[in-house]
């Protein structure tokens, strides 16, 4: 592969880690990372309330596919800014929040392998990976005679432990927590946390009800749209449209009745139309695996039989070479492709042999129901996955 090819396309200090660390800076709490000047410029005013928005997967290219040059959003968009690698909701939230690089929180992927218990967890959900049962063949017929695969063709998901494996093997301080420790106030605005607000109005109304009580404080705000409607529609349809042209009016909407507030609104990834793959359709690169892959279907990790170690780099190219680029462990770590800080210790008995990054519009999935029913992807190395978008407004 290329050398340093992360670097050409992902900016480790134009990203959401330096964005946090801004945040973390003007609250007084420690820092570990550098700082974002964009950023900075904004913050370094004495507001009484900061907002911090993320409306996931809503990217570059996508803000600027379903949205008006004079709108509310790009009018107030003074700049962007890099995901991390991977580019998907568990690394890049989880950097947001704790103000780490991956390969510092360990976080790498909606899946995960962890050594501890030699198993691939869905982290947030805290189940084990889901796998294809064995000899499942399409079960359902659309209306055009087309053969589907159902969602009773996967294994039944198993609790991964009985504790959280996520927060047991790779805790983290999240940036609310922080800083409070460091005598400031912050709060959380997401449906994962107390008061749990279930919909994007209840996020906002939340944020909108604690600008208003008084003294000078932080607001972490999350929203999963409009990625979990381009998962499943695409990054073109008319629902991924009306989503995101609903966020922004509730946004402004919101916005439109604060003061003394710096708004900041963000995406953690961006989002691509796929062309989706499944593994198990390639009997020569599954003979060559200790255990599925775990990460995302953009970003896998491989572990890889002994025997095959030499000759799977050739295995794998002859089916994936021209949409995928193919690094081995020490690669990736040398050049810091997950991050600029100091490796967590047991990252590297998580990432595996090689790791696939997608280059182009294809994805590779563990099952076929998985690869069937998720038209909009991210985690790959490309520009529309990786640039997201870094919208300011200032409410004197």
């Amino acid at each position: 592969m290329s050398k340093n090819i992360r670097s050409t396309l992902l900016d480790y200090n134009n990203c959401l880690v330096n964005l946090s660390n801004s945040i973390l800076k003007r609250f007084g709490a420690r820092t570990t990372a550098g700082t974002l000047p964009l950023a900075d410029k904004y913050l370094k005013w004495e507001y009484q309330n900061v907002v911090l928005l993320i409306l996931d997967g809503m990217g570059t290219s996508i803000v600027e596919r379903h949205l008006e040059n004079n709108g509310f959003f790009r009018s107030h968009m003074v700049g962007t800014l890099d995901s991390v690698y991977p580019p998907t909701t568990v690394a890049a939230t989880t950097s947001i929040l704790s103000g780490l690089y991956p390969n510092e929180h360990g976080w790498l992927g909606w899946d995960i392998y962890y050594p501890q218990i030699n198993k691939n967890v869905t982290v947030f959900l805290n189940t084990e990976q889901p796998k294809e049962k064995e000899n499942a063949v399409p079960s359902v017929t659309d209306p055009h005679g087309k053969k589907r695969w159902a969602k009773d063709s996967l294994e039944e998901a198993s609790p991964a432990a009985k504790y959280n494996v996520g927060f047991r093997y790779t805790p983290y301080k999240n940036i609310v927590e922080i800083i409070k420790e460091s005598g400031g106030s912050a709060y959380a605005a997401m449906p994962f946390m107390p008061p749990y607000p279930q919909s994007a109005d209840a996020v906002l109304n939340h944020v909108e009800k604690i600008c208003h009580e008084p003294g000078r404080k932080f607001i972490y705000a999350y929203w999963n749209e409009p990625d979990s409607t381009m998962h499943k529609r695409g990054t073109g349809s008319l629902e991924t449209h009306r989503i995101v042209t609903e966020l922004e009016k509730m946004a402004e909407k919101t916005v439109s009745g604060l003061s003394d507030t710096l708004f900041l609104i963000t995406a953690d990834h961006g989002h691509i139309d796929s062309n989706n793959f499944c593994l198990l359709d390639y009997p020569e690169i599954m003979h060559c695996l200790v255990r599925q892959p775990s990460f995302d279907p953009r970003t896998l990790n491989l572990f890889v039989k002994d025997e095959f170690k030499e000759t799977f780099p050739k295995i794998f190219n002859k089916y994936f070479g021209d949409s995928f680029v193919l690094m081995t462990k020490d690669e990736a770590l040398s050049e810091k492709l997950f991050g600029m800080g100091n490796d967590r210790d047991g990252l590297k008995d998580m990432i595996g042999d090689y790791i696939a990054l997608a280059i182009s519009d294809k994805s590779i999935f563990n099952t076929h129901f998985e690869a069937q029913e998720m038209p909009g992807v991210h985690a790959g190395l490309t520009e529309a996955e990786i640039k997201i978008p870094f919208i300011v407004i200032e409410k004197k």
